[in-house]
């Protein structure tokens, strides 16, 4: 059917001085978010996009006229960032804020579905943007964060991301994170159903960050390990990484829910350092290089918690909780140690198909359900 009122089209054969109609679409994305008006839809037919500057979205949308950005109809639609400045940075340099993203987003209430951003400098950098939805994205093998939001930047929700493969020459691994909130503050930010692997430091960051994030269904697995072969590799490798900052760092209650964190090179779900009273309930740790859980320096709660397999399964330092497998003590079966579905194919609408993997062989009512 042809697009709606309000729709324009990008297609990789189309003309920046078309109408952008799905007969004669527009050829850029940046020219569609130059002419799209609140309200409108951005439709981007499957092919990969190669621009040689960053994909800059800063005008606003509303509440009740969003703008979206989408590719058509379930068609691959890739954002190629290789060719744009700073893919890689030089060795210590810094990346101008304008510079960072292959989409760099500064506008409010914008809707981003569907789309691959790869080799960006960032794949998707955000910065004082709220309420926007991100939504069923990839972003690989960036060369910083494959997502990452920061400044004043709130009631934003990022679902059924996969995030992979982003590393940082030009840090040696110290900050390419899959998903990082970080160095800002907004209410309101939501994560659920992120997949998080591969990434040179971290799955997720919350590093300075002053305002809860909610982080719910969302696994983060085998990230720290230096695949790249970067110099002096200096990579963290933490699964869910809930604040930190410089001394005194700042007391936030972040709460993370229902997650996996597993095979990682340093520590599955950790305070870093945050002394706020965060929340972990019914999370996993398997097989982390370091801590299932560290949450020595906060007051966090943890409720049926499940950490199994780590070189150290929990610090909890002045830490409380109940319910959690530490506290029920014994041994600890899991029913499956294959993440071979939750780390394949999403299910048709997006989500991570379910499966055994990691649930306790007797059945009892403690850790992730995925």
């Amino acid at each position: 059917p042809p697009p709606a009122a309000g729709t324009l089209v990008v297609a990789t054969n189309g003309d920046d001085a078309a109408p952008g109609t799905l007969a004669e679409p527009l050829r850029s994305i940046q020219r569609a978010h130059d002419l799209v008006q609140p309200g409108g839809t951005i439709v981007v037919r499957g092919g990969t996009y190669a621009p040689t500057s960053t994909i800059k979205i800063l005008k606003d949308g509303s509440q009740s006229q969003p703008i979206t950005l989408t590719a058509h109809q379930g068609e691959r639609v890739v954002i190629d960032g290789e060719n744009m400045p700073y893919t890689p940075g030089a060795v210590g340099s810094s990346i101008p804020r304008a510079d960072r993203g292959a989409l760099h987003v500064e506008g409010d209430w914008w809707r981003f579905v569907g789309l691959e951003i790869v080799n960006g400098p960032y794949g998707i950098f955000g910065v004082d943007t709220n309420n926007g939805r991100y939504e069923r994205l990839v972003t690989r093998d960036n060369y910083e964060t494959g997502l990452h939001l920061q400044g004043a930047s709130s009631g934003n929700h990022i679902v059924d991301l996969d995030s992979y493969g982003n590393r940082d020459p030009r840090k040696n691994g110290e900050s390419a994170d899959g998903l990082a909130i970080k160095e800002g503050s907004g209410t309101g930010n939501v994560v659920r159903g992120a997949r998080l692997w591969r990434n040179a430091d971290d799955g997720f960051d919350a590093w300075l960050f002053l305002s809860p994030v909610l982080v719910e269904g969302s696994v983060a697995y085998d990230n720290g390990y230096n695949y790249w072969g970067l110099p002096d590799y200096t990579g963290d490798g933490n699964g869910f990484k809930n604040g930190g900052g410089t001394d005194p760092r700042p007391a936030v209650a972040h709460v993370t829910r229902n997650s996996m964190a597993w095979g990682n090179s340093a520590g599955g779900f950790i305070d870093n350092g945050n002394p706020g009273s965060l929340v972990f309930e019914r999370n996993t740790a398997w097989d982390n290089g370091r801590d299932g859980f560290n949450v020595s320096r906060s007051t966090s709660v943890l409720t049926r918690n499940l950490a199994v397999g780590n070189t150290t399964d929990v610090s909890l330092g002045g830490s409380t909780g109940s319910g959690n497998s530490w506290n029920l003590g014994g041994t600890w079966a899991l029913a499956s140690t294959d993440p071979a579905t939750i780390t394949g194919p999403r299910t048709p609408d997006g989500a991570i198909p379910t499966s055994s993997f990691l649930r306790p062989a007797n059945g009892a009512d403690v850790g992730a359900r995925i």
